[in-house]
Order: C-alpha cells, then structure tokens, then sequence
C-alpha cells in the first residue's frame, strides 16, 4: 500500500512539473530542476518502501511500470512541445513503451513478470540489460542527468546565465544516451517475448 502511493505520488508530481514547465519563469524552471531529482528518485524509493515494508506484488510491479512509463513518456512529449528537444525522441520513446508492454502484457498471462523469480527475461544478457539493478539504476540516472540537463539549459537561458560549453555536450550526450538506452533495453523484451506470439 504505502509503496503504491509513493508511486502515485510520483506521478502526481509529474503532472505539477508539466505546469512549472510550461510557465517558463525563472523561479518555475528552478523548481522543475530540483523537483525532476525528486521524482527520478522516488523510482528507486517506491521499490525500497515495497521490499522494506514487504509489500511487493504482481500489482505493484506493473504500477510501478507503468508509472514509469508515463513520467518518462510526459518529460519528453513536454520536452519537444516546448520545443527543447527534437519530436522524433518522444515517437521513439512512446514506441518503444508501447511494444515493450505490449509484450509484457502477453508474457504476464502466461505468468512471467517483469522481474523477480517468474521473470520474462531468461538469457543473460536480457537479465544483464533490463532486469539487473546496475541496468535499472543506470538507466534512471541516465534519465535523471537528461531530464535535469535539459530543464537546467532552459533555467541558464531565462535567467540570462552563461554555462560552459561542456554542458550543452552532456545535456545532448545524455539525452541521446538515454534515447539509446531506452531502446536497447526494449530489445531483450521483445526478442523473449516473441514466443507468447
């Protein structure tokens, strides 16, 4: 129960960000900026709450997947509608999230899970690439440094502050990076799913 609602929460915080974001205003851009921390680690606290408190469940799972999901998925349509980074990253996202679940959908009926004992994922490399905590904790700080990086440039510009040069090389680095990662995460799913098809 208390690890759902952290999740919630998360996602409720993701729906206050979209207006900050849109308001564009100094004091706006900078709470956005600290608040996406929050968020991205409040992924990792929902897990820790579930497995502290012993509430994991089948349900709690996919909540918190598709939580996920949608506070990835709303970051970066609000990226590209504001028009801070190109509209093909929201269509490989959002495309890659659907077939992936898609997937897990039809592996759950047949009772595999996304992690944990009855995982989907029986190859190595798919436990090394989407199951494993390095990849998980990986991905997220990939996105975490994307997020922060791209409303942080926004932040400088409205507030007429000079960043170095290196931090226009991360924000793209990190942002492509975790384009990439999305997607090569997505595979192992797919090509183990493929026998539920």
């Amino acid at each position: 129960m208390w690890a759902n609602l952290v999740t919630l929460l998360r996602l409720l915080l993701t729906f206050w960000l979209v207006a900050l974001l849109t308001e564009s205003s100094a004091s706006a851009l900078a709470t956005g900026f600290w608040l996406t921390i929050v968020i991205i680690w409040m992924d990792g606290l929902d897990g820790y709450v579930a497995r502290k408190l012993n509430e994991a469940s089948t349900f709690g799972a996919v909540w918190d997947i598709l939580v996920d999901r949608i506070v990835e998925q709303i970051y970066w349509v609000v990226f590209a509608v504001l028009g801070w980074v190109p509209l093909w990253i929201p269509i490989v996202v959002i495309t890659r999230g659907v077939l992936v679940d898609g997937f897990r959908a039809m592996a759950l009926k047949e009772g595999f899970t996304a992690f944990g004992e009855n995982s989907l994922m029986q190859s190595p490399l798919g436990v090394l690439l989407v199951s494993s905590r390095f990849s998980r904790w990986s991905y997220a700080v990939m996105k975490a440094l994307a997020f922060a990086l791209v409303i942080g440039q926004q932040w400088a510009a409205v507030t007429a502050t000079d960043l170095p040069s290196w931090v226009e090389v991360a924000t793209t680095v990190s942002v492509v990076g975790s384009v990439i990662f999305c997607v090569v995460r997505g595979l192992p799913v797919l090509l183990e799913a493929r026998r539920f098809v």
